[in-house]
């Protein structure tokens, strides 16, 4: 339900988890504030267009009709009741680097009164909302976070690309640092999804969002591997992932690919494994063998074109490589941590002639990337000593790949129901 009286959010970060939850506030009614960094993304969005595959350039006008305000300006930030921190969390040579979230505090903080509610979405380790963030705001503000304002933890689970569930009905895990700021949290949410899932500390939200992709990371190494193995042992991986996905209980269908990409699985379960080594002083087993396996699945991939490429009497040195997707996920433009980007140095450092196509990523600094962009069509597919499929965009057309290319890898069994020249993972 809309709020019955207007009420400011203000959203730290206008990527891909801050803009939709500022579209869809301003939908519900509320005044939002959308402070984002980048000066061209503030642009962009003041003159009504969207950078994010998932909000669409009208969603963004209808915003702005309804009061959305993006700004570079902190100042604008004053007077909020709610904010909500969206920024990045990348891993720094290994370690949590949670600079964003302290310089988003820092924003907040002066403007941080009584009965405000302050909650953090971005992915961290658990004790990150109450440990880091809860006094840098108390020190700006000089105020007592669950006493003067509410604060609070909700882990985000947008799936880029994904039109069946998105903001609006995937449930939310809300929680607070006391049981009134819970109800805070709580009712903030229920404005703008239909259902929230309150949990009983900050800690286990931040734990929970770490358990979804700690989940997915170590089944996708398992299936990852498992694919090494089965077609060493000449069975089809992916006929055996068909028959297994039709138990209707106890499976849960996960399939292999070059690697893993995003902000999610090659940087969340990374933190869990390092604040069990601080503070428990052991190794998280699991996400460390899944992390040394999908790491090196681009390394795999390499090896497999070479040897496809030496079957046709092709070195690797000057061969043309077609990369299909530079995006680490079908149907997005997100190319963050792509599996392409290592397998491409691979290929370059072995002297191949490398070129990538995505038409779902229309701009690219090129700059120190081994590689050139090229279009989507059968020129370049005839072109290529190999094209490599490397994630499905409904664009790639398997019969287009299959009749024009003369070798394919097709690390993504797009090629399934067409007969190809070359191989499947």
């Amino acid at each position: 339900m809309p709020p019955t009286t207007q009420r400011t959010l203000a959203v730290i970060g206008q990527g891909y988890v801050g803009l939709p939850l500022a579209v869809r506030a301003a939908e519900q009614g509320y005044r939002v504030v959308g402070f984002e960094l980048s000066t061209s993304r503030v642009q962009a969005l003041a003159a009504g267009r969207s950078y994010v595959g998932d909000i669409s350039d009208e969603q963004v006008r209808l915003a702005l009709a309804n009061g959305y305000e993006p700004t570079c300006d902190p100042a604008r930030l004053a007077g909020f009741d709610v904010a909500v921190i969206c920024v990045p969390t990348p891993l720094h040579e290994g370690l949590p680097d949670l600079s964003a979230i302290e310089s988003a505090g820092a924003l907040l903080a002066p403007h941080v009164r009584p009965g405000c509610v302050v909650v953090l979405e971005s992915t961290t380790y658990p004790g990150t909302t109450e440990e880091l963030l809860a006094p840098i705001l108390e020190h700006g503000s000089g105020l007592k976070a669950g006493v003067d304002f509410h604060l609070g933890y909700s882990p985000e689970r947008i799936d880029p690309g994904n039109q069946r569930f998105t903001l609006l009905n995937t449930p939310k895990v809300v929680s607070g640092s006391t049981p009134a700021s819970l109800a805070a949290v709580d009712a903030f949410y229920s404005d703008i999804v239909e259902r929230t899932v309150p949990v009983g500390s900050t800690a286990e939200a931040e734990m929970t969002k770490l358990l979804e992709n700690t989940f997915r990371h170590v089944n996708i190494a398992l299936i990852n591997e498992l694919a090494i193995f089965a077609r060493e042992l000449g069975i089809d991986v992916w006929r055996v992932i068909d028959a297994a996905a039709t138990k209707p209980f106890g499976f849960m269908r996960f399939t292999p690919g070059p690697g893993v990409g995003g902000h999610c699985l090659p940087v969340d379960p990374s933190y869990l494994s390092w604040r069990v080594k601080q503070h428990l002083g052991r190794p998280f087993r699991f996400v460390e063998l899944a992390n040394d396996i999908n790491a090196t699945m681009p390394n795999h991939v390499f090896e497999r074109i070479t040897a496809l490429l030496n079957d046709q009497r092709k070195p690797v040195n000057g061969s043309r490589v077609l990369l299909l997707g530079l995006a680490y996920k079908a149907g997005t433009s997100d190319w963050r941590e792509s599996p392409t980007l290592p397998l491409a140095e691979l290929l370059a450092s072995a002297r191949a002639d490398v070129v990538v196509c995505d038409p779902y990523v229309p701009e690219v600094n090129l700059h120190d990337l081994p590689f050139g962009m090229v279009p989507w069509g059968v020129e370049q597919l005839a072109a290529a000593d190999i094209v490599v499929v490397m994630v499905e965009h409904p664009v790639f057309e398997p019969e287009m790949i299959a009749t024009h290319a003369s070798l394919v890898f097709d690390t993504r069994n797009l090629l399934r129901n067409v007969t190809f020249p070359g191989a499947t993972l």
